[in-house]
Parts: C-alpha cells; structure tokens; sequence
C-alpha cells in the first residue's frame, strides 16, 4: 500500500506550484504591463474630477455648514405649562358649504379656544378667531407682568370667563385691586391696568379663570370631529371667592356646529355666587367691518352711563327704532362703535333659546350662536370702531351684577350656588353658507 504521507507530500507540492503560478500571471498581466498604473491614475483622475465640480457647486460649504449646525429638534409651545388640545377632522369630499376643520384649545390657560380653523368655497382654509400663532400666544401669556391676573386670554381666540362674566367695579384697594360687595360679603379682586375692553377704571373683567392651569384632561376621537374635556379645581381662586369651586369643560367639534358645555361645582362648605361667559373674538375676514350683519334676539339694552369708563346707569332701554336694533333680519354694523349689553333675551320660534347671528356678506358665511341653557340671561356684543374683530358674548349676568345702580330686585343673571349644587352653561356655534341659509324666526 501506498505511505499516506507521501500522497500529503504531493498534495502541498502541487499547492505552492498553484500559488507561484499565480503570481506570476498577476505580474505578467499587471505589474509588467502597467495595467495598475492606469487603474491608479483613473481613479484619482476621476476624485479630483469629482471633488472640483462640488467645489463649483457650493456643496463643501454646505457640508461644513451641515455639520457645524446643531441637531434640529422640534419645539412644543405650552401656554401656561401645558400642552394645548387640537381637535381636528377632514373636510367632507364634495361638499359644497362650509365647514368647521379644527380647533385648538389651551388647557393650561382655562381653557381658552385659541383657534377655529374653517373652510369657506371662495376663501379655502381659514381661521375664524383673531388670535396670533400658538408661537406668538405661548409667549404673551407669561402669567407675569401685563399678564399677572391673566387678561392677557382676553385679547386672543375665545376665553372661559368665570366665577364671573363680563365687569365688575368697584372701589381701588391700596394693592392696586378692586373691592366690591355681595350681599355684605366683602369680595377684593385683582384688577389689570386695563380691562379688555381698553377701559381704564376701577374694574375687574373676565373672571378668575382665564389663567388657571387644568387638573385633568381627555380626549375622545369621534366619527365626524372629536371632543376634549377638562376639569379645573381653583378652589377660592387664591382667596378672591367666597366658596371652593370646580369647574368642568366639555367642547365637541363636528362638521358643521361645536357645541360647549361649562359645569360649575360648589365643593365647599359657603353658598357662593356663579357666572359664566365666553368672549370669543371672531375675526373679519374680509376686513370690511362695516359691511357685517348682525342679527340679535328681542329684548333690552342696558345703558352705558359713561362710555369713557363703561360704567352702567342701571337703565334698561328698548332697542327698537334706535341704531341699537339689530332685530328682526339684524342690520349692518356700519359705524356704530358698540360696546354693550343686551338683557331679557326673547327665545327664539323654533330654536333652543335666544339666537344671535353674524353674517359676513362679503365672505359668503355667517355663525350663529344658540344659548342652549335658560341660565344665559346676556349677550354682550364688542364691536371697536377700529378693530378687527367682533365679539358675541353669552353670558349668564348682567355687567357689574353686584352694582348699586340696578333696582331693588333685579335678577342681574348671578347663579346662588349652595353647598354641594351645580349650574351650567350650554351653547352651540354654527356655522351657514348664506346662499342656503334660512333666516332664523327670532
């Protein structure tokens, strides 16, 4: 038999044969002929090439700008330390009227409705409230300085007025607040420099609300919009109260109407007054303020003893025949710089309760606001000469309901909340193309 070993010996032999062979074809092809030479050169021919046409085009120096930029990252902007609330839904395909798209809600800031996205036919996409970007918005309501008692909610989108609605004066304190009286009941109120209205007096506006961060929220996607909830526990609001409150939000947004729904609470132990309103700041969009309708139930207007101050007489007078009228089909607002309230409001035939309108002929849309709970005893209407807005205000009290100008008797809209009782404040916002709408019956 053959050695094993002698067939290994073989088997390396003819190994290093192979490698020997194969290198010398490497250097017969390559190295003898230049072949690599050439390889070497292309391609640094072809890098040079490369290089210089990026160098011509700018692309070094954008590099070098890449990576000397800082990662971008995205910024939240909280108004008053939290995130805000977005509740959206996709226009309807095909459809030919209006509709409501959006709307952004701030949690953190009383639940202030920053903003009503839309879309109009003519227009597209739109937003109904004059209010600046939640960029812009995050940082004016600091909280601090102008914003100390929070009236800064006042001047954008739509704020939660409450345990308040509207004005309330009084006598100034040596702390710069406002003392005023309930039923001999001494209550101290912060006080701006200025109220909302521009007014500079001896009076707290919009409540105690407006800056008032939620306890919790939620939210709950439905089939056409969604509705978000939140709940706020101010207690005596830092002693400006007489009772401890809770205050609950509920907003719906669908298609065509947003429904609000506002519960008050009295979780202490001392009976304690309650108003509620909302001061939604509806924008112009057209900008010519004085080609807008304005529709308004049947009932008084209480007259401005001082329109300096805004202070009331007391009185309350019939609107028809006056430029006050905005009855019956409403009427334009023209010049009329209006800052007032209206009372004892007439419900309207067919409807849930008293109904206001505001038509923008030019923009070929309107909103109507329905009071849905007999507890909204108000509508204020702020229509600055020079602004660019017009604000429909649904309220449960009269301006200043502690004042002594009003008779022995008069119900001012103030809820007596006992211990343990709730009220609340029901509306509903709709939205009309006025080549289809209907005039409401008021």
């Amino acid at each position: 038999m053959e050695d094993p070993r002698l067939s290994r010996m073989y088997w390396a032999l003819l190994k290093q044969w192979a490698v020997r062979r194969r290198r010398s074809i490497w250097h017969a092809a390559v190295m003898r002929s230049g072949l690599l030479t050439v390889l070497v050169l292309g391609l640094l021919i072809a890098g040079l090439a490369f290089g210089w046409r990026t160098h011509r085009l700018g692309q070094f120096a954008l590099l070098k700008k890449q990576l000397r930029a800082k990662p971008k990252q995205d910024i939240v902007f909280r108004p008053g330390g939290q995130d805000v609330i977005t509740l959206q839904r996709t226009q309807l395909v095909g459809g030919s009227g209006p509709e409501f798209l959006s709307t952004t809600l701030m949690p953190g800031r009383g639940m202030n409705m920053l903003q009503i996205s839309a879309y109009l036919p003519d227009k597209g996409e739109v937003n109904l409230l004059a209010s600046p970007p939640l960029e812009s918005a995050a940082e004016q309501l600091s909280g601090s300085g102008a914003d100390a008692t929070g009236t800064k909610s006042l001047a954008m989108g739509a704020a939660i007025e409450a345990p308040w609605a509207g004005r309330i004066y009084g006598a100034r304190t040596p702390d710069g607040g406002l003392m005023s009286m309930w039923r001999g009941v001494h209550l101290n109120l912060p006080t701006g420099v200025k109220d909302s209205y521009g007014l500079d007096s001896a009076v707290a506006a919009g409540g105690l609300l407006l800056k008032e961060p939620s306890t919790t929220t939620s939210t709950n996607i439905m089939p056409d919009g969604g509705e978000a909830r939140a709940t706020f526990r101010p207690g005596d609001f830092d002693g400006h109260w007489l009772s401890q409150t809770e205050i609950n939000t509920t907003v719906v947004l669908s298609g065509r109407v947003i429904e609000m729904k506002i519960v008050a609470h009295n979780i202490g132990d001392t009976a304690e007054p309650i108003g509620i309103g909302w001061h939604p700041r509806f924008a112009i969009l057209s900008g010519h303020r004085g080609q807008m309708m304005l529709r308004l139930p049947e009932g008084l207007r209480a007259e401005v003893k001082d329109r300096r101050t805004g202070e009331l007489s007391g009185r309350l007078l019939p609107v028809a025949g006056t430029e006050y009228d905005f009855t019956g089909q409403g009427a334009q607002l023209g010049a009329l710089n209006l800052d007032d309230s209206f009372v004892e409001l007439k419900r309207g035939m067919m409807a849930d309760g008293p109904v206001a309108e505001l038509r923008d002929p030019e923009s070929g849309y309107g909103l109507r606001i329905t009071a849905t709970s007999a507890t909204i005893k108000a509508l204020r209407v702020y229509a600055p000469l020079d602004g660019s807005y017009i604000s429909i205000e649904p309220q449960f009290n009269y301006d200043d309901p502690f004042g002594h100008e009003w008779a022995r008797g008069e119900d001012t809209g103030m809820v007596m909340l006992q211990p343990g009782e709730s009220t609340q404040w029901r509306v509903r916002l709709e939205i009309f193309s006025l080549d289809s709408a209907q005039p409401e019956r008021f």
